[in-house]
């Protein structure tokens, strides 16, 4: 039910004779059965004319014009407009022709593709100083997840990254899947927990500061048993002590378990885990084996959410953060340009970042682009500022 206070009208409907004997009635009920309905008005834009006079000089025959008042916008959008716009294209993934049929179909706007480009690239500028602030973020936050996905930016292939924090989210767009890209995100402060897949991007991270995600190793054991064959055992073996581990951790994160209790079961399931994983490397099966020993070069990795209070054991926030990046991606196909690129980026992040901290992504774009039509400091992503 909304408010009391914003609703817009109260019509009291009193019934004026009994329904069963014809008996006149008056009075009102105390607790009356509310029945609202919501309306939506006709959105009719509000457009301001500025006619910008270019007038002679009597004396030496030069023209001056008249300039815009101060708060102006110099494109065709007003602020709140634009952050309309870039919520459609940002937030719901929609296409430039789809943001222009809407524009049609919903404020009576005729909007051209190519306008549709020039505000997304506008808006990238725009939310360049709070994007580089929630990256350079990233650096100092004490434990971060981080995952990536395919791109394709001008018809090459790309990488799309992901990295959560408590409070924030960033996506960035490179070239490539490679460490150097993972050092440059993730920065170099020591001591952050890093919740990662196994790729070798990572291996630069310290296994004690890293934690293996265990929903892959999941997928990794559930390999060795669709293979078949020698390696099968060991993949049953493993995929069954993951269960386990998984069924306590619950019970810890639901408060059924205390910490202490969970770390002496830990420490008894790391030794079953480990002596599955060195079996499995004489198990005869080559890719069963190779998938041991690779497990068992981060072995330690596997554990830091036992030690460390605060980490899970997998890395489902980055991987949830994809989904929607993901969906965009097979909606457009990738970006065209590296400025498409810094839209989608920035977008993915302002959108991710707002919504996991329960704020309002239109309410924020549309201060973001007051703030820079009157010169003012963007406002921060970040929320102690």
């Amino acid at each position: 039910m909304v408010p009391a206070e914003k609703v817009r009208t109260v019509t009291d409907c009193r019934p004026t004779a009994c329904r069963r004997c014809g008996q006149a009635l008056a009075g009102d009920d105390p607790a009356p059965l509310v029945h609202q309905v919501a309306e939506l008005p006709k959105i009719e834009p509000l457009v301001d004319e500025y006619r910008l006079h270019r007038l002679g000089c009597p004396k030496c025959g030069a023209t001056t014009c008249g300039n815009l008042p101060a708060g102006v916008p110099r494109g065709c959008f007003g602020p709140y407009l634009q952050a309309v716009l870039s919520t459609l294209a940002g937030g719901y993934r929609l296409s430039k022709r789809q943001v222009q049929q809407i524009a049609s179909d919903l404020f009576s706007l005729s909007i051209a593709t190519g306008m549709v480009s020039k505000l997304e690239r506008q808006s990238a500028t725009v939310l360049e100083a709070p994007y580089n602030e929630v990256a350079v973020g990233v650096h100092d936050a004490p434990a971060a997840g981080i995952d990536d996905t395919s791109w394709r930016e001008n018809r090459r292939k790309a990488q799309l990254w992901v990295v959560v924090t408590a409070l924030t989210t960033v996506f960035t767009i490179a070239a490539k899947r490679s460490s150097a890209v993972a050092k440059a995100l993730l920065g170099s402060k020591p001591n952050q927990v890093v919740t990662s897949d196994r790729h070798s991007s990572f291996e630069w991270i310290d296994p004690a500061w890293r934690q293996i995600c265990w929903s892959h190793l999941e997928r990794d054991f559930q390999a060795m048993i669709d293979r078949g064959g020698a390696g099968e055992a060991t993949g049953r073996a493993l995929l069954r002590l993951a269960k386990r581990m998984f069924r306590w951790w619950h019970r810890v994160r639901d408060g059924t378990m205390d910490r202490a209790r969970f770390k002496t079961i830990a420490a008894r399931l790391r030794c079953e885990v480990k002596a599955a994983l060195e079996g499995g490397q004489s198990c005869g099966c080559a890719k069963t084996a190779a998938t041991c020993f690779e497990i068992l070069k981060v072995e330690e990795a596997l554990w830091t959410f036992v030690r460390v209070e605060g980490i899970e054991p997998t890395n489902n926030g980055p991987e949830r953060a994809l989904r929607h990046a993901v969906i965009w991606r097979r909606i457009s196909g990738g970006t065209d340009s590296a400025d498409g690129s810094r839209f989608v980026e920035r977008m993915l992040t302002v959108v991710a970042t707002c919504r996991q901290q329960k704020r309002n992504v239109l309410d924020y774009l549309s201060s973001c682009f007051e703030a820079h039509l009157r010169g003012q400091e963007v406002p921060s992503l970040l929320p102690a500022k």
